[in-house]
C-alpha cells in the first residue's frame, strides 16, 4: 500500500509522517496524543484490516530530544500488508495509552516495554515486570544501564498475584485453595510457574510467571558483532536452532541489501525444514509424554537424532549449530549432503506413520484432548497468535505462503489447518506439517544447484584464504573485517520467518558500526503463552497439562 492511499484511509493522514520502508512495511510516525486513533484505523478500516499485532518494541537514544521510541509491528492476515507505527517519547514523559483495548495481545508486549525500557502505557491491566523479576531495578535495555548489576530475588518479593488474597464467589467452599502449578512440576519443565486458584479439581483462575530463563540475548547483541550474534540466536528455540540463525541473517542481509548464493538459500531451506521436523517430533513427543504416554516421545527421538547428523556433519554442532553466516552459510555442506537427505527422505516416514497409528485414534488421548484448550480463531488472532496453533484454529496464515522468502514461491505444498482449535487440532496440524515438510524437502534436494555459499562481497563476508596470502586487496578486506566487523548502513528493518512455533521476528535498528544498536527478537511463543491462563479457567488441573504441551512453549524463545 502506498503512503498517499494510505494517507487517505487514515482521518487527518495528510497531517502524519508516512512513507515506504525499504524492508516492506508502511511507516507511520505519530504523536502519542493520535496512538489510538491510528491504530484502531488500522485495525479497523475494511481495506487495511490489520488484525494482529506482532509486537511493540521500545528503543532507547540517550542523545535524542525525544530519548524514547515504542515501534508497533501490525500486519493484516487478509493481505499480508505490513504496517509500522513509531511514537517518539520524551525522557521525562516516557508513557503511551494502553491498546489492550484492541489487541490482547498488547498485554505482554506492552509488559515487556516497560519492564526492559520503562516505557509505560496508561490504562494497562497488570502493568508489572514480565521478564525481570519484582525486586530489580532499573530497566535493563536502556543504554545507561550498568549490565553489572545484581538484584537478589528473595521469598518475600515472589510474585503473588493480586487476586490470591480475594475472596473467590465460592469463599466458603471448603475446597478453594491457591496452587503452584510448577516451576518443579515436571511438564513445566523448571521455567515455568503458573499461579491458580483451585474449586476442587477445576481451575477457576490463572497466572503466568516467565523469566526462569531470561539471558537477555537482545542486551548481549548490542555488544558483539554482527556474526557473533548468530550463536546466541541459536539458543532461542534450541529445538530447530537452524531456524534462528536463519532468520536472523536475513533481516541483516536485507538492511544490506545483499542475498546468499542460491545453493545457500536451499541449504537453508532444506536445514530450516528439517529442524521444523524435529521441533514438531519434540513438542508431540513431549506432550503425549506428559499425558502418560512414553512410547512415542523415544521414538521420535531416533528421527530427531538421524536428523541431529546430518546437521553435525554440516555445522559441527548438533543442537546449537551456528550454521548460518550473513550472506551465506559457513562452509560448505559435506559431499555426501544429498545422498543423507535422501536417505532420512525414506526414514522418517515410517517413523511418523507409526504415531498416527498409534496416537490419532486412540480413545484415551482423545479424550484427554478433544474440546481441551479450545480458542477460536477471533481469539487466537486478537492474542497475537501465529504459527501451527493459530492454524489449528482454522487461520491458514503461513508466511512461508504469504509473505515466502527462500524461494519457498517455488516450492509445492499444503498449509493444514483445522478448525476446532483444540488440543487435538494442534496435534493434528504438527502431524501433517511434518509429512509437508518432507514434501518440500524432496524438491529442494533435486534442485540443489552447484555454487558458493556464501557472498563475495567483502564488505561482508571473508575472501577465500589463498586470496589472503597472495592478493594485497584481499588481505585488507580481511583485516578490515576481523577488526572492525560488517558495517550494516544505519537504520531499521524488520524481516521474519515461519518458525516451528509461529512468525519468529527480528527488529533490528543499526547505527553504522560494527554491532547492533537495538536487536528486538519477536518470538512466536510469547504472544501464544500470554492467553495459557485465560485458557485454563473451567478446565481440569490435569487439562493444563495437556494444554500446555499442545502451544509447545520453548523457555529459550520465550524468555529470551
Amino acid at each position: 500500500m502506498t503512503p498517499e492511499t494510505l494517507a487517505e484511509l487514515i482521518p487527518g493522514g495528510a497531517d502524519l509522517e508516512i512513507a515506504a520502508a525499504a524492508d516492506g512495511f508502511t511507516e507511520i510516525r505519530v504523536d502519542r496524543s493520535r496512538l489510538i486513533e491510528v491504530l484502531r484505523t488500522l485495525r479497523d478500516h475494511p481495506q487495511l484490516d490489520c488484525n494482529l499485532l506482532l509486537d511493540i518494541c521500545g528503543v532507547d537514544y540517550p542523545d535524542r530530544e525525544h530519548r524514547f521510541e515504542a515501534v508497533y509491528h501490525l500486519t493484516s492476515l487478509a493481505t499480508a500488508n505490513r504496517f509500522r507505527v513509531t511514537v517518539p517519547l520524551a525522557e521525562d514523559e516516557p508513557h503511551l495509552p494502553s491498546a489492550y483495548g484492541l489487541w490482547k495481545a498488547s498485554d505482554w508486549f506492552e509488559r515487556e516495554a516497560w519492564d526492559l525500557m520503562g516505557i509505560s502505557f496508561d490504562g494497562h491491566p497488570n502493568l508489572k515486570r514480565i521478564l525481570t523479576h519484582e525486586a530489580f531495578q532499573g530497566h535493563a535495555l536502556r543504554k545507561d544501564y550498568d549490565p553489572e548489576k545484581r538484584w537478589i530475588l528473595t521469598e518475600a518479593e515472589t510474585m503473588v498475584p493480586d487476586w490470591v488474597d480475594e475472596e473467590s464467589e465460592d469463599g466458603d467452599h471448603f475446597e478453594t485453595q491457591i496452587l503452584n502449578l510448577g516451576p518443579s512440576h515436571p511438564a513445566t519443565h523448571g521455567t515455568l510457574r503458573i499461579v491458580v486458584r483451585l474449586d476442587g479439581e477445576v481451575i477457576t483462575r490463572a497466572e503466568t510467571e516467565i523469566g526462569y530463563l531470561h539471558r537477555c540475548f537482545e542486551k548481549m547483541s548490542e555488544t558483539h558483532g554482527w556474526n557473533e550474534v548468530i550463536p546466541y540466536t541459536d539458543r532461542l528455540n534450541y529445538c530447530s536452532a537452524m531456524n534462528n540463525g536463519v532468520g536472523y541473517a536475513l533481516t541483516v542481509e536485507r538492511m544490506l541489501g545483499i542475498e546468499a548464493p542460491p545453493r545457500a538459500q536451499v541449504v537453508r531451506l532444506i536445514l530450516s525444514e528439517f529442524s521444523r521436523l524435529m521441533d514438531h517430533a519434540v513438542c508431540l513427543g513431549a506432550n503425549l509424554v506428559d499425558l502418560g504416554a512414553l512410547t512415542n516421545f523415544w521414538y521420535f527421538f531416533q528421527p530427531r537424532e538421524e536428523i541431529y547428523s546430518l546437521l553435525e556433519a554440516c555445522a559441527g554442532g548438533r543442537l546449537t549449530v551456528s550454521y548460518t553466516r550473513i550472506g551465506g552459510l559457513a562452509h560448505d555442506v559435506p559431499q555426501d549432503f544429498s545422498e543423507r537427505v535422501r536417505r532420512l527422505l525414506e526414514y522418517i516416514p515410517k517413523f511418523i506413520d507409526d504415531v498416527d497409528r498409534l496416537v490419532t485414534r486412540n480413545r484415551i488421548f482423545r479424550d484427554r484432548t478433544e474440546g481441551v484448550g479450545v480458542i477460536s480463531a477471533a481469539e487466537a488472532v486478537a492474542w497475537g497468535w501465529t504459527g501451527p496453533c493459530l492454524r489449528a484454529s482454522g487461520v491458514p496464515f503461513d508466511l512461508r505462503r504469504e509473505l515466502p522468502y527462500l524461494g519457498y514461491e517455488n516450492y509445492e505444498f499444503d498449509v493444514p489447518i483445522a478448525t476446532a482449535g483444540d488440543c487435538y487440532a494442534r496435534y493434528l496440524v504438527r502431524l501433517e506439517e511434518m509429512r509437508q515438510s518432507l514434501r518440500i524437502i524432496r524438491q529442494a534436494i533435486e534442485r540443489l544447484p552447484d555454487g558458493p555459499v556464501i557472498t563475495d562481497n567483502h564488505h561482508v563476508a571473508l575472501p577465500p584464504k589463498d586470496k589472503v596470502y597472495s592478493e594485497m586487496e584481499a588481505l585488507i578486506w580481511h583485516f578490515k573485517l576481523i577488526y572492525e566487523g560488517i558495517k550494516v548502513p544505519a537504520g531499521a528493518a524488520y524481516a521474519a520467518t515461519e518458525g516451528a512455533n509461529g512468525e519468529l521476528g527480528f527488529y533490528i535498528v543499526s547505527d553504522g558500526s560494527g554491532h547492533p544498536y537495538r536487536v528486538k527478537v519477536r518470538p512466536p511463543c510469547f504472544a501464544i503463552f500470554q492467553a495459557y491462563p485465560h485458557m485454563l479457567e473451567g478446565h481440569l488441573v490435569s487439562d493444563a497439562v495437556a494444554i500446555l504441551g499442545s502451544l509447545n512453549i520453548i523457555a529459550g524463545e520465550l524468555d529470551r
